[in-house]
């Protein structure tokens, strides 16, 4: 048994003997759960929905959907809550956030369990995924110490300017996605929580029971420190009932929203047309670029995670990979052999590398688009599969195919495990298709030669938000800022000064002179 299997061996043995009931009963859930919190839980009478494992099929649970008269009462509760929470000093709501923190370290294996079961993410991916939203809260507890403004010289005597961030006038909506229901939550919550905001999450249908779960160890922190919950709210439901409220609410003053280009394409109308703002994080048609000067052996295994992990169902997830002509054919062998390594199984199951596919419909997605590649003159090397089609579970083979730059399937971001690859003669050429399609999330460069690194990184090299340099695609740390441009939306969440999208800056002038003078020497 290798080293690495070894490990999750020794992570997965933390949660293997429980069943699902005792998973669940460990993070607070029940048969039938309410989905309705706002500083106490309600919509327990709702109509109910079922939340399934797709690695089986089986049922996790259920939980109720709220209403468009929840999401009203839940936005009251947030408006009775804020300016109590506002007035909170940030350094006090740090440490509310490092209690968070340290809540999700105790229930790290059980949460992680959770995610996988719901979402299909191996477990070492489920667990990886709580220790982002563990890290991004240790960030935060610093950050509520340096949400600092500035000193601005003025032109005018017995003048001085500032700048101050204060928490926003309005509330957070947070819109996220199926394939990261706890860390993506947390790049905003931590964050904006430290600013002194308010906030309601909608998160993704599919993933209700993980959202339950982490809403109740928040709940429960929260409560414990005397603080309002209404502050973190969330709403179970659809998108055609809360998500359309929250999106049109003029209270929601910042939405932050992570799914398909379309639909934030929508949102991104509809908040503008009220000026509020958005945070958007939508489609990633994500490329790797290896030149004849690349580590190959470094460079396979990062094209494998890209391609491969969470079954190619991740934002920043490898779709197109653009190889030297030199060294396509080698590259091509070790890639293929690779592949040939991947267990398809469980995400439960300590040696999987590739769990399922999270519904039905991605399972039509994948198949559609094997097809479509074959048509548009595509050479399938590895896959190309489902795996059975008369199984519960939503398996497919993780899928490489050989094919041309000009082939119009490269412009489109589908979310299976599918890999083209494309000959080049030059990274110049490599950067070009790079930059040619809609999207422009997360980019990547193997390469040994220095001038191709800043050429890479300048303004005429990767038009990404992402620019990564021997390293995938896939795996970003909270550190940075985290988003893309073009239509993945242009916005930022986590690191870096990504905190001050959830506050309102003033410019401020004071006058401690006895006299008026005008700016410009304007005499009036």
């Amino acid at each position: 048994m290798n080293r690495f299997v070894s490990t999750r061996r020794r992570l997965f043995s933390t949660v293997v003997n429980h069943d699902v009931q005792r998973l669940a009963g460990g993070l607070g859930l029940k048969a039938v759960n309410s989905g309705v919190y706002y500083g106490k839980w309600h919509g327990e009478n709702n109509t109910r929905h079922i939340q399934v494992n797709p690695a089986t099929g089986e049922t996790l649970g259920e939980v109720t959907f709220g209403t468009t008269d929840d999401y009203e009462n839940a936005v009251k509760a947030m408006d009775a809550a804020k300016p109590k929470w506002a007035a909170v000093p940030a350094p006090l709501r740090g440490e509310v956030v490092r209690l968070l923190g340290e809540k999700l370290r105790k229930h790290k294996a059980e949460l992680g369990a959770m995610i996988s079961l719901e979402m299909g993410k191996i477990y070492t991916e489920g667990l990886g995924e709580v220790q982002e939203a563990i890290d991004i809260c240790d960030y935060a507890v610093g950050l509520s110490r340096c949400l600092n403004g500035s000193v601005i010289p003025s032109e005018r005597p017995g003048h001085f300017m500032m700048e101050r961030y204060n928490p926003l006038k309005g509330h957070v909506g947070v819109i996220s996605a199926f394939n990261f229901p706890v860390a993506v939550y947390f790049w905003n919550l931590a964050l904006s929580l430290v600013c002194g905001n308010t906030n309601l999450w909608k998160p993704h249908e599919s993933l209700s029971l993980t959202s339950v779960a982490t809403t109740k160890l928040i709940a429960e922190v929260l409560e414990e420190a005397g603080h309002d919950g209404a502050i973190a709210s969330m709403i179970c439901g659809t998108g055609a009932t809360v998500g359309d409220a929250l999106v049109r609410d003029p209270r929601m003053e910042l939405v932050s929203f992570t799914g398909s280009t379309d639909r934030g394409r929508s949102v991104a109308k509809l908040v503008a047309g009220r000026f509020g703002k958005t945070i958007l994080e939508l489609g990633g048609n994500n490329a790797m670029i290896v030149d004849k000067s690349a580590d190959l052996d470094m460079a396979v295994r990062a094209s494998l995670f890209g391609a491969v992990g969470t079954a190619g169902q991740r934002c920043t997830s490898q779709r197109r990979v653009f190889l030297h002509e030199d060294i396509h054919d080698v590259f091509i062998q070790k890639l293929t052999k690779a592949y040939g390594s991947v267990k398809i199984g469980s995400p439960m199951d300590p040696a999987t590398l590739c769990g399922p596919l999270h519904n039905k419909a991605a399972v039509n997605t994948f198949v559609k688009t094997v097809s479509e590649a074959t048509e548009q003159g595509g050479k399938l090397l590895v896959g190309g599969s489902v795996v059975d089609p008369k199984a519960k579970g939503h398996f497919v083979q993780p899928t490489i195919f050989s094919i041309d730059a000009s082939a119009d399937i490269l412009n489109h971001e589908r979310f299976v495990p599918i890999l083209y690859c494309v000959k080049v003669k030059s990274v110049e050429e490599a950067i070009v298709h790079n930059n040619s399609v809609a999207q422009g999330l997360s980019s990547s460069l193997f390469t040994q030669d220095l001038g191709q690194i800043f050429h890479w990184t300048g303004p005429a090299g990767s038009d990404c938000g992402i620019v990564n340099v021997n390293i995938g695609t896939s795996g970003a740390e909270i550190g940075g800022a985290f988003g893309g441009e073009k239509d993945t939306g242009g916005g930022r969440e986590s690191g870096s000064d990504a905190w001050k999208q959830y506050m309102r800056r003033s410019t401020i002038t004071i006058n401690h002179s006895k006299e008026l003078p005008l700016a410009q020497g304007v005499q009036f």
